[in-house]
Order: structure tokens, then C-alpha cells, then sequence
């Protein structure tokens, strides 16, 4: 196991998840998967109890810890895509897999981890500062998925 992991709380299904994770995303898969020695306030031995996984390079731990916690949007993963098509194939396959659409780039899967799916033109629009980066950060305002093209003619102030 890695120094650092990333620990996510799911009701139950942090394995369906992980092998989710692991089909969708390129660096990602599933590693090992833990079984409860005895019985838990939210299960009973035998059960799916920890999967390790990581997701695009990041070891991550599911935990099946049952209904007490849920995720919000205060932790998120961030993905750089490199143009519409990778845009879109991760967010079609987040919210088509029983997720939902946020806004500005932002969108949960079934399990209610957030994602930022997030075109590498985005981010250097608003590095570059300046009227650029208002542009784009404007036209992103009004956008749930992002729209590449659209944010590629505000960084050039069409």
C-alpha cells in the first residue's frame, strides 16, 4: 500500500465502484480487495469491506462503512482532458452510469464522488490572466459540460 492513499467512504459498493473507475479511466485499477474477518457495525463477515484502487496514477481506498457519511463536493477528482472527445467520454460515461451534471465542468458519478472533468485549455486559459482568462472563465459559467471549441473562441475573444 502506498505512504499516502486517498480513503473513500461508500454505503456499500466500493468495489463496483473501483472496477467502474478501473474501466473508465486510463492508470487505473483495481488492486486487492478485503473481506471482513467479523462481523461490523455496517456489515457482516464475509462482506466486501476495503478495495484498493487507484484512479489515473492516484492510490485510492474504498471503504464500505455504510450510510453514516456522505460525499460532497469539498473533495473532487480533477481530470485534464486534452480535447472534446476525452472530455466528453469521461463525462458520458460518469453521468450515463447513473451520475448527475453539475455545473462548470463538475458532475458526480452514482456513488456521489465529484468530478471535475476539466479541458487542459481551460486551465491555461485562466493561468494566462487578463482578459483571456475572463473570457473563458465567463463562457464556462454558463456551460455543465464544457464545450472546447466554445472556450478555445473566448480565450481568442470571438
Amino acid at each position: 500500500m502506498a505512504k499516502n492513499t486517498i480513503c473513500l467512504w461508500y454505503e456499500r459498493d466500493a468495489e463496483a465502484a473501483a472496477r467502474f473507475y478501473a474501466d473508465t479511466f486510463p492508470d487505473s485499477s483495481l488492486t486487492a480487495v478485503h473481506h471482513a474477518p467479523v462481523d461490523y457495525p455496517s456489515g457482516k463477515a464475509g462482506d466486501v469491506l476495503t478495495v484498493e484502487f487507484t484512479v489515473l496514477g492516484i492510490p485510492c481506498l474504498g471503504l464500505n462503512g455504510g450510510p453514516t457519511f456522505k460525499h460532497s463536493e469539498a473533495f473532487s477528482f480533477q481530470v485534464s482532458t486534452e480535447d472534446q472527445q476525452e472530455t466528453d467520454r469521461y463525462w458520458n460515461a460518469i453521468v450515463g452510469n447513473g451520475g448527475e451534471e453539475s455545473a462548470c465542468g463538475w458532475c458526480k458519478d452514482k456513488w456521489g464522488i465529484s468530478w471535475q472533468i476539466t479541458p487542459r485549455t481551460l486551465m491555461e486559459a485562466i493561468a494566462a490572466g487578463g482578459g483571456e482568462a475572463k473570457r473563458a472563465f465567463e463562457a464556462m459559467m454558463d456551460m455543465k459540460k464544457i464545450d472546447v471549441a466554445a472556450i478555445e473562441a473566448a480565450r481568442r475573444g470571438n
